[in-house]
C-alpha cells in the first residue's frame, strides 16, 4: 500500500541545485543563490502538516519513499528509505539525504541522489520560476 502527500511550490531565480548530499523544498519565500540544495520555495505544506498514518510509515527502515518534482513538463524522481528516528515536525522544509543523518526537517534517508543529479532541464525550469508540484510517496 503506497501513502502519498502532495506539496505545491515554486521555482526560484537562485535554484541551482549543486548540492552533492542534500535537497530541499522550502516554505520560505525567498532563496539566496547560498541555497544551493533547495529545489523549490512558497511550498504549501511542511512536514508538520503530514497525515500521522504517512509519518508512521516514514518510519519504517524497510519503506522506500519516493519524492517526484514535477515543473514545467518535466519530472524527475529519488528514491531513498525510511528510518525510525524521522521526527517530520519541522514547520519549514523537508531534506533529502544521501547520508543516514536525521533531524526534524529529514523525509528520506540514503537517497540515490541529491540536488546535483536532479535533471537539469528540470533545474531550468525551476530557475525560471516554474510552478512544481512535489509528490512524496512511502511504500
Amino acid at each position: 500500500m503506497s501513502l502519498e502527500e502532495v506539496i505545491h511550490a515554486r521555482g526560484h531565480e537562485h535554484v541551482a541545485a549543486e548540492h552533492a548530499s542534500t535537497f530541499e523544498v522550502t516554505t520560505d519565500d525567498y532563496l539566496t543563490p547560498a541555497g544551493d540544495c533547495i529545489l523549490a520555495i512558497d511550498a504549501d505544506r511542511a512536514p508538520t502538516d503530514f497525515d500521522p498514518e504517512f509519518v508512521d510509515a516514514c518510519r519504517d527502515a524497510n519503506a522506500t519513499i519516493t519524492i517526484t518534482i514535477e515543473a514545467d513538463g518535466y519530472a524527475e524522481s529519488v528514491t531513498g528509505r525510511g528510518d525510525p528516528d524521522l521526527e517530520l515536525t519541522n514547520e519549514r522544509s523537508i531534506v533529502g539525504r544521501t547520508s543516514e543523518y536525521v533531524d526534524d526537517r529529514t523525509i528520506v534517508n540514503d537517497a540515490e541522489f541529491a540536488a546535483e543529479g536532479f535533471d537539469r532541464d528540470l533545474v531550468d525550469a525551476l530557475a525560471d520560476g516554474a510552478a512544481a508540484t512535489v509528490t512524496i510517496s512511502v511504500e
